[in-house]
């Protein structure tokens, strides 16, 4: 299959309203009100870490990520799928692909278990949000 005719179903509006969602659930998920905190303890960060970290490389970077992962997610959908489906395909997708790849980076690298369900936990809800907004645009 050509790359073109893969992006020929793209509904890019899916996308953009995808990519932002993503965006919107990663600043709840990680703020303060939700796991914020653990999140930096986990990681060894500090406050004034954060503050002295090259922000527009790492929100430009997020936007562009998330960007390619909503085009991929759309392109895996295909133009027949609705909001269900896209939910079930983001929740096998964020469950047996994301989250069993973090696991096992982070049993080689002995990272908690605490760490691992706030970032897969992250990406299980951020597929399945994605998939069911492209879905329900197709």
């Amino acid at each position: 299959m050509y790359l073109a005719q893969i992006l020929d179903g793209v509904n890019w509006l899916a996308v953009v309203v995808a990519s932002v969602t993503a965006f919107i659930l990663g600043a709840a998920w990680y703020s303060k009100a939700l796991f914020g905190n653990a999140w930096m303890q986990e990681v060894g960060l500090t406050e004034d870490a954060i503050k002295n970290a090259n922000m527009a490389r790492t929100f430009g970077g997020t936007v562009i990520l998330q960007l390619l992962a909503a085009i991929a997610l759309s392109a895996f959908l295909g133009s027949g799928s609705n909001w269900m489906e896209g939910l079930h395909t983001g929740l096998l997708i964020g469950i047996f692909w994301v989250a069993s790849a973090y696991g096992v980076t982070y049993l080689f690298e002995q990272r908690s278990l605490r760490l691992w369900l706030i970032n897969a936990g992250y990406y299980v809800v951020l597929y399945a949000a994605m998939g069911s907004i492209i879905g329900a645009f197709k």
